[in-house]
């Protein structure tokens, strides 16, 4: 369902995003490693957590039988686009249950469309909607205290901004590149907030001191029940859609912050989520290394 959704010839989020990274985790042997599931959809009732009904009543009535719909000049809905919006946002909630009732230590969603940039009531950025915030809603729906969502997309997670600007149980931790789309972030609140810009040109080891800085005495100090992660891989020096220039490595390097954060604080529970990375080669790269610190005991 996810690799039906193709938005036309040429846009950089495309089916092959899915295709490229499954090569890359059967070349590195990772496959072996990991149990699959197939995602649900998400149920009106789940999407209800994070969304206006209008919004999800508007994307249900704008989904085309035939051509194409367009929310944005980069979002554009076609036949198989709903379901793959709702396969996606399920899968997270999916993974959520997996790793809260410990069938399994943490999850990866390879999914699409992405979810990021899908704000309360809007769909924008190749985005329809926010499937980090619907795992992270269903986490709180089961009692969860405290969540943290950690986001290291080259571009800020807006969306999941907005959705959770009001939610005290929600810690939400975004860097990105700045100046950059969507050009939104609101100022850091301690215990709530953490937007870590980056200029244009960053690299390795200021993005590693930047996340030092600013996440982890916010992890400690919040000390999330569960992890999620909007796992981008655009800030990869390889992307054409970023300026950013991280390395395959220092993915490998928040991947494993990231965990030794939920070892602290959250007995180990991670669901990672993809969001962006168009250069094939190294989202397949980038996404194996990350998968291989998630298997790590």
């Amino acid at each position: 369902a996810c690799a039906a959704h193709d938005m036309g010839a040429g846009h950089p989020e495309s089916p092959a995003r899915l295709a490229a990274i499954r090569d890359a985790l059967l070349a590195r042997g990772l496959l072996d490693f990991v149990v699959e599931h197939d995602a649900p959809r998400a149920t009106r009732e789940q999407l209800a957590r994070v969304h206006g009904a209008a919004h999800i009543d508007g994307l249900f009535e704008l989904a085309p039988t035939a051509g194409v719909e367009f929310i944005d000049g980069d979002t554009v809905m076609m036949p198989a686009t709903l379901e793959a919006a709702l396969r996606a946002a399920g899968a997270v909630v999916a993974a959520t249950d997996l790793v809260m009732d410990g069938t399994v230590a943490r999850a990866f969603c390879s999914v699409r469309p992405p979810g990021h940039h899908a704000e309360r009531n809007r769909a924008m950025g190749f985005c329809f909607f926010n499937n980090v915030a619907v795992g992270a809603a269903h986490a709180l729906a089961r009692g969860v205290e405290r969540v943290a969502v950690l986001d290291f997309d080259v571009h800020h997670g807006n969306g999941t901004e907005d959705v959770f600007a009001d939610e005290p149980r929600v810690l939400v931790c975004s860097s990105f590149q700045h100046p950059f789309y969507p050009g939104t972030a609101r100022a850091t609140v301690p215990g709530r907030l953490v937007n870590t810009p980056l200029p244009a040109g960053t690299g390795s080891a200021g993005f590693r001191a930047a996340i030092e800085r600013d996440w982890v005495p916010a992890l400690d100090g919040f000390r999330p029940e569960i992890v999620f992660v909007s796992a981008g891989f655009d800030a990869h020096r390889d992307d054409p859609l970023g300026g950013l220039r991280l390395e395959d490595a220092d993915y490998a390097w928040v991947t494993r912050l990231i965990v030794a954060a939920a070892r602290r604080h959250a007995g180990g529970r991670v669901v990672s989520v993809l969001e962006g990375g168009y250069d094939l080669a190294a989202l397949g790269r980038a996404v194996a290394a990350h998968v291989a610190v998630l298997l790590e005991e």
